[in-house]
């Protein structure tokens, strides 16, 4: 296309609209007219095929440069000419010009509509004008007829007029003026009445009409004076507006944002804001700080206003620390508090102005968006920041004072008084108190790692001085029924504090002392529990607990490490492993006192279980100090260890466990063990609750605690009880009389020995025994049943002792024994309930091996291993003595000697 423009501004020709009728040109270059166009348009053509002729056409036809055609053929034409080469060269120039032709002819149709719309304006163009000049000819007609018919009258009346209306302008204008000169009074009373939007837009307004009037002279003086008033009325502003952080008020702070919306200053607000409330922080915290100090002091001196934050509290006095610790958290509480409700206000605000602009023009709505975007984003900023510098000054405040000074209820409370303002921080701004945990977890577990000394050593005294009688409680008491005040999550952390709040209700009950408010060391005396109504205490109940003095204090201290535990979940670890100490060290006394016994073990009975002695040399090795007197060569890490240990405690004096009439103290024996399974028990109440605050790295220690430690409480019972019943029965008697008996008899008796009679009437005598202790204590089925099991176990494996001794023994003596051993089974199922009779087998199978072959017996020897070399070297040597050569009886004991070898 191009290309057919430059051809034909080559050629001269001009495109239809600028020249559709400078046809002469058109026609000198022989370009076809209407009809030709007409013609060459309905020839059938091949657009591609004239597509192709036009490109063909050499560049120089298209120049816009002077270009002379003919001349430019004439010098092509070769110096010999040919005439079927001139036709042809010339058929090929007809048919480029053709073609250049048609596509000129469609390109001036193509244009012909828009010069004949155009033509359609001009001719619309020149109607208009020429009614114009109508127009202004009357117009000019009726200027001069009223010039001839007006007079000099009328003129100086429309001029008087105009004077008029001049001088009413100027009446409104002074009236206007004397109004903005008398402003300034009615902005000081909005300023009083604290209106500062009436106050602000009554200033705008005041200056958009001084602008008005600013051709006056007296106007320049109060535009200076209105500016000054609306620089007061933002210093104000920024007063009213720090009023916010300490007490906030919504319709105060309403008031203080619409001023700052019509100043345009909404953002420098907020930042403003930020600055009041960091600032709000300092000052609350130095005040309230410096009224304690001073107070303390006594004088009013101004040093102490002079002193840094930091220094100041270090003049903190004990007795004033925790009350001013109160007073500083319920200080900075209010100012999150006022923190919190800006932001509550903004949320409601911003939905607000969002609906009006959705409901009305979009006018200023990216700006306002703009503006809304900024302050909801320094709001959430400044949530992290308020609280980290509410932290900073709780910190440094208690690193003010050294916090070991006080009591174990005082520090309670000042972690109680931290542990709620952790809870409202992390609740304000989503975050951990990572800045007060690390400061206070390292003073608790300092502080605690001290207390937890002092009370291991205390329950040491208290073991010692322990003469394990029973400590009555009501039937249904349990741990879980100890409240303690300081616990309730419901009460305020800035309520006056309740000194007794860690003692349990029950104790405050039934056991503090009414004039000194302590606990008693020692048991409760007998009058004392004549004197309790039976209503509330029975001995003998079956399900009263059975516990002790030391038992409630353990409790006691448990629920103030669960006190503890709960005010600062951080050293949840610690605070668990600590009380884990308590259980152990109790369990590890009552088995010092009650259950250690050398000679237990070489029974084989296995009394005590794998489990119980891994607990009990664990506890030894982690727990207990053996060392007496300190060691002067010892290293330094040996004496820290040694710190963290407790001297083994001694049972006390006044603990009698030789006499026989009381059945070698099993009372005391009772109270202590059960006591220790009821603390298992109690333990295990809190097992679901230690287990949701414990960490879950720690969680492995938690669980080996439960499952090898209070887990194993119960199975002191065996080796307690079995020094009872090893003591109980006169075994020794029974063996001396099994020896005066004849076996070797010759014929069947039908009458059995004494010995059976004297045991049996040991354990009448065992029952009455044990009747008498039960009026003191009561003895649990479980206890009951363990001590008849120890003492017919001791009875049966004495009676195959005797056996074993017998040194001559025939068939009818064998016979003898069955009738003895069943006389006492008889007898004995009379005086206690337990079935089966333990080891009843054990007795049975070892009188009936008496009637086994050689061949037997060597198979019988390989299967029970339970009988001693003793007993199994007797039955070869006496029962199948008579009857097998030597060579059978050695190949019998070397038999028993290689069962034997591996227990050596």
């Amino acid at each position: 296309m191009q290309k057919i423009k430059s051809l034909m501004t080559r050629q001269g020709l001009k495109s239809p609209p600028e020249s559709l009728s400078d046809l002469g040109a058109i026609e000198s270059l022989r370009v076809p007219g209407k009809e030709e166009f007409r013609e060459l348009r309905e020839q059938p053509t091949d657009p591609q095929a004239e597509q192709e002729l036009i490109n063909s056409i050499e560049e120089v036809y298209f120049s816009t440069d002077s270009f002379d055609i003919v001349k430019y053929e004439l010098e092509k034409l070769p110096p010999v000419l040919n005439l079927q080469e001139l036709e042809e060269y010339r058929d090929k120039l007809k048919q480029q010009q053709a073609a250049v032709s048609k596509k000129v002819a469609d390109l001036i149709l193509e244009k012909q509509p828009a010069y004949v719309k155009e033509l359609e304006r001009v001719t619309s163009l020149q109607t208009g004008l020429q009614l114009a000049a109508v127009i202004c000819t009357n117009g000019r007609r009726h200027l001069n007829i009223a010039k001839e018919g007006f007079t000099q009258a009328s003129l100086g009346l429309l001029a008087n007029q105009r004077k008029r209306q001049l001088l009413i302008g100027l009446l409104k204008s002074l009236r206007t003026i004397k109004t903005l000169q008398r402003t300034d009074v009615r902005l000081s009373e909005m300023l009083e009445e604290e209106d500062y939007p009436g106050a602000i837009q009554l200033c705008l307004e005041c200056q958009k009409a001084a602008s008005t009037f600013k051709h006056y002279s007296c106007i320049s003086e109060l535009n200076s004076k209105l500016q000054d008033t609306l620089e007061q009325i933002e210093e104000q502003l920024d007063v009213a507006l720090s009023k916010i952080c300490k007490n906030f008020d919504i319709n105060h702070y309403t008031k203080v944002q619409q001023a700052y919306r019509l100043l345009g200053k909404t953002q420098t607000a907020m930042d403003q804001l930020h600055m009041h409330f960091t600032q709000a922080i300092h000052n609350t915290v130095f005040q309230v700080v410096l009224g304690y100090v001073e107070l303390c002091s006594g004088n009013t001196d101004t040093k102490f206003q002079k002193l840094q934050y930091k220094d100041l509290c270090t003049h903190v006095t004990p007795d004033s620390y925790i009350p001013c610790l109160a007073d500083l958290c319920k200080a900075l509480w209010e100012v999150m508090l006022s923190y919190y409700r800006t932001m509550e206000w903004h949320e409601k605000h911003d939905n607000e102005d969002t609906t009006s602009a959705s409901e009305g023009s979009n006018m200023g709505t990216e700006e306002t968006n703009f503006d809304r975007g900024y302050i909801k984003k320094k709001l959430e900023h400044g949530l992290t920041r308020i609280w980290q510098d509410v932290q900073l000054k709780v910190k440094t405040y208690l690193l003010g004072t050294d916090l070991s000074i006080f009591k174990y209820d005082d520090f309670i409370f000042v972690l109680d008084i931290i542990s709620r303002l952790m809870q409202v921080g992390e609740e304000f701004c989503g975050s951990k108190s990572e800045v007060l945990q690390e400061s206070i977890r390292k003073q608790s577990v300092n502080y605690f790692k001290n207390y937890h000394r002092t009370r291991l050593d205390e329950l040491r005294m208290f073991l010692e001085n322990e003469t394990w009688e029973l400590c009555p409680v009501k039937s249904n008491f349990s741990i879980l029924q100890l409240h303690y005040e300081s616990d309730e999550q419901e009460k305020s952390a800035y309520q006056e504090y309740d000194s007794d709040s860690d003692v349990p209700e029950e104790l405050k009950r039934d056991y503090v002392d009414e004039q000194t408010g302590d606990a008693p060391v020692k048991s409760v005396s007998r009058e004392t529990l004549k004197s309790r109504k039976k209503s509330d205490y029975s001995l003998n109940k079956v399900n009263a607990p059975i516990l002790t003095n030391t038992t409630l204090n353990v409790i006691r201290l448990v629920g103030k490490y669960m006190q503890m535990m709960n005010i600062l979940k951080p050293i949840a670890f610690d605070v668990i492993h600590f009380m884990s100490q308590l259980f152990d060290y109790y369990l590890y006394a009552i088995y010092t006192f009650f259950g250690r016994n050398d000679s237990l073990e070489s029974t084989g009975l296995g009394l005590s279980s794998s489990r119980l002695r891994t607990t009990l040399n664990r506890i030894q090795e982690s727990l207990i100090d053996m060392e007496v007197s300190a060691d002067p060569t010892a290293t330094l890490t040996a004496a820290e260890e040694r710190k963290e240990k407790v001297p083994s405690p001694h049972l006390s004096h006044l603990v009698v466990l030789t006499s026989g009439d009381t059945l070698y103290g099993l009372a005391e024996r009772v109270v202590a063990t059960e006591s220790l399974v009821f603390l298992a028990e109690q333990f295990e109440f809190l097992q679901p609750h230690l287990d949701a605050v414990m960490p879950a790295v720690k969680k492995p220690f938690l669980q080996q605690f439960y499952s090898q430690t209070v887990s194993t409480a119960s199975e002191l019972r065996k080796p307690i009880y079995w020094i009872v019943a090893g003591k109980a029965i006169d075994y020794e008697q029974m063996l001396l009389l099994m020896a005066n008996v004849k076996w070797d008899v010759k014929e069947i008796m039908s009458q059995h020995n004494i010995y059976v009679d004297a045991l049996l009437k040991e354990f009448e005598q065992f029952n009455r025994r044990l009747n008498e202790v039960s009026k003191r204590v009561r003895i649990p089925l479980p206890v009951s049943n363990i001590l008849w099991e120890h003492c017919i176990r001791l009875a049966n494996r004495t009676i195959v002792e005797g056996y074993a001794n017998v040194k001559k023994c025939s068939n009818e003596g064998r016979a003898l024994m069955q009738l003895d051993f069943q006389q006492f089974l008889m007898k004995l199922e009379k005086l206690t309930d337990i079935r089966p009779i333990p080891d009843k087998e054990f007795v049975e199978t070892y009188i009936k091996a008496y009637y086994l072959t050689e061949n037997d017996m060597e198979r019988w020897i390989k299967e029970h291993r339970e009988y001693s070399t003793k007993q199994l070297t007797n039955l070869v040597n006496v029962c199948l003595g008579s009857h097998i050569n030597k060579k059978a009886r050695q190949k019998l004991l070397a038999a028993i000697d290689d069962i034997d070898r591996p227990k050596r």
